[in-house]
Parts: structure tokens; sequence; C-alpha cells
């Protein structure tokens, strides 16, 4: 997601301690869907955690287990590059409906803190564009101990969501643990603690290392220029194989893992559809949304290359295929089926549907960003 507030690991650098690689299970949410030698020299195991991906079925969001408190409960979090803080749903929160919500008052280590604050979101969850500021939490600061992988960190600063609207009730995850380009609470201690990685992709997060069974080929790396987001200059984008004069502008692309769709500005979205079908149409009832009959859309080629420029100075392409074009019917009109980019003047933004087909590396560190297309998982 991306917060107004602030933008929202990657891969960490620096530093001697011996803490071990964490993997992170991801999971979605099925709801109504070159090597880096310098790292790997370090004596330091990586952190896995499982992911599931989230949204209608889509493999476009994922999210993963932490524990938070004394004794440890498991809370369910979006890994969000599009945000820099930790916000979970709490039992104080009578707005939330998901099951399982966080109990402060069983936790031992739990400090409550004096500052309540409102984030307003300018991406959702899903491929539903935010209208009429309708993606809002309300948040009480707080600190207390946070566990992932089995590496505890304690006295992290957070946030419990006190109230949510609805359009968050659809998730089946807690909250959101922000993964900015600059780390924080949890990530910036293991940073301090030696642990150099982040890796998100194959429904699994890796802190602290690089997984070679992952990916194919070599990765590339491209030097990430925001402040909190990641952000990776862009030379020009082409559909199908062609481009036009407003597709060859340089822009800014923020990478953010909490976003399922792609937002571009309204002359860059209509420009890209003008190149797949005259068919597409803005959809009235969501400003900033598009579609077209769920009978045309079929095989329609709609393949989309976002070029780079690698650290070594060679462009590169990040693809998105032509199945990503149609995110499901809208729900106000099931003849019409959605198509994956949004338009939202004055942001370029790529989500879960470039991610997802990429093995990405994301290096606090180096400031840097890394890719390799996916070594395909099983069924």
């Amino acid at each position: 997601m991306f917060s107004t507030l602030a933008l929202g690991l990657l891969a960490l650098s620096a530093s001697s301690a011996a803490l071990k690689p964490i993997p992170v299970a991801l999971q979605s949410r099925k709801t109504p869907k070159g090597h880096v030698s310098s790292l790997r020299r370090r004596a330091v195991d990586p952190i896995g955690v499982p992911l599931d991906d989230f949204f209608l079925g889509t493999d476009l969001q994922w999210f993963g287990n932490i524990s938070v408190g004394t004794p440890p409960q498991p809370v369910s979090v979006v890994f969000d590059t599009g945000s820099t803080s930790l916000e979970f749903a709490s039992t104080e929160c009578t707005s939330c409906t998901q099951t399982g919500k966080f109990d402060s008052g069983k936790s031992s280590t739990f400090v409550r803190g004096a500052r309540t604050t409102t984030i307003s979101f300018a991406t959702g969850v899903g491929v539903d564009p935010v209208v009429n500021n309708d993606y809002v939490l309300t948040l009480r600061s707080g600190t207390d101990t946070i566990t992932v992988g089995g590496q505890a960190v304690p006295n992290v600063s957070l946030f419990t969501i006190t109230d949510q609207t609805p359009k968050f009730n659809i998730d089946p995850f807690l909250g959101i643990q922000g993964m900015g380009s600059t780390a924080q609470g949890f990530f910036l201690a293991l940073t301090k603690a030696g642990l150099p990685s982040l890796f998100i992709g194959n429904a699994e997060l890796l802190l602290g290392g690089i997984d070679d069974t992952k990916f194919k080929g070599d990765l590339v790396f491209a030097t990430q220029t925001g402040r909190g987001d990641w952000v990776v200059p862009s030379s020009q984008i082409t559909v199908n194989g062609k481009t036009t004069s407003v597709l060859k502008q340089r822009r800014s692309i923020i990478f953010d893992s909490g976003t399922s769709n792609i937002l571009f500005p309204k002359q860059t979205t209509e420009a890209m559809y003008a190149l797949i079908s005259p068919d597409i149409k803005p959809f009235a009832a969501e400003p900033g949304a598009y579609g077209l009959p769920c009978s045309k859309i079929g095989n329609l080629p709609a393949t989309i290359d976002l070029t780079f420029t690698s650290q070594d100075g060679q462009p590169f392409n990040l693809t998105i295929p032509s199945s990503e074009l149609n995110v499901g019917p809208f729900a106000s009109d099931t003849s019409v089926c959605q198509t994956l980019i949004n338009a939202f003047d004055g942001l370029d933004l790529v989500g879960g549907s470039v991610l997802k087909h990429y093995y990405s590396v994301w290096d606090i560190g180096n400031q840097r960003m890394g890719f390799a297309p996916n070594v395909p998982r099983c069924a």
C-alpha cells in the first residue's frame, strides 16, 4: 500500500554479527484472489518467512506472520514496501472484523503510548481505486517485543489499530509491516545486528540472504533513488512492442509490494490502453478504474515492458504479461471486467503484478534493487 503519510526489507548491508537469514512464509488472500558475493561472505544465516498471496486468487499480494508481545501472539501482516511503520488490529478495534486481534493486556512487555494518529492511503490493498478517502486507519502508538523467524527484538515502536474504514474488512491479515528503503523498527535492529539482505517472491520472504534456487540467470541491479519509498528511474514503457511520445518520457517508478495493480497518471494510462484495445474505457462508478466487456477481454494481447537501466549502464525490461490484464469483474457490473492499470495523476507505481514474476532483492545498505526471473513454482 502507498500511504499518504509515509511511503512505504530488502537487502540489508554490512556488519559483523552472526545472525542467521530468516525465511518468512507468505500466503495469499484467496478471498472474494548476478550474485552478490559481498553478501555471501558474511557468516550470517538468513531468516525465511513463508508468504501467502492475497487478492481474489490472483497472487497479487502477499502476507505472513510475525509475533508480538510476551508471550508471543501471532499477528498476520502484509509486508509492504510502500510504507515504513508497523500497525495491526487490536482488541480495542470494534470496527476491525478480522479474527485473532492482538490483545495488549496479555503482553507483559507491551507499553502503551500517548500518541494517536490517522493514516489515509493513496492505494488500497486490492485493485480498487481509492475513492473519497475510503482507506483510513486510526492508530495508537506503543512498543513491544517483535519476533520474526525466532529472532526477537524488544521495545519496537508500533501502532495498534483502534478503528478502520470498512474497505479493510476484506483483509484476512491483521495489519501492515512497512518495509521502506530506510530501515526502521524491527528491521533497523536486524541491520545493526548484521543481517545483510531481504528477498520477496516465490511465496517466501528471506531476510539476510539470497536463494540461488529461486531465480534463473543473474540478478540485475539498478540504483534506487527514493527516500523511504523504493524508486527506480525508467526510460520508457512499451505495450505489445510499441511505444509513444508519452510513454517514452522518463519517470521514477515506485515499487510497492502492498499494492496489487499498477498506477500511472491519466495521460500515461490512456496511452497504454490505446495500444491494447479501443474497447477499454473509464468505469464511471469507480473513478480511476478502467474496464471492458468481459466477453471481449479473452486472450487480448497486453504485454507491458518497463525499461530501466542497470548499475552497469545497460537497459533491461521488467515485463507484465498479458495474463495480468484482467483482474476480474466489477462488483457493481459483473459484465464489465476491470483492467490492471488505474489512473492516478502524480503517481507512477507498480505492485504485485510485476513482482510476482521476479525474484527481487531490496538492498538498503547499497540503496539498490535486484531482479531476476522467478523459477516457476511446482504445482
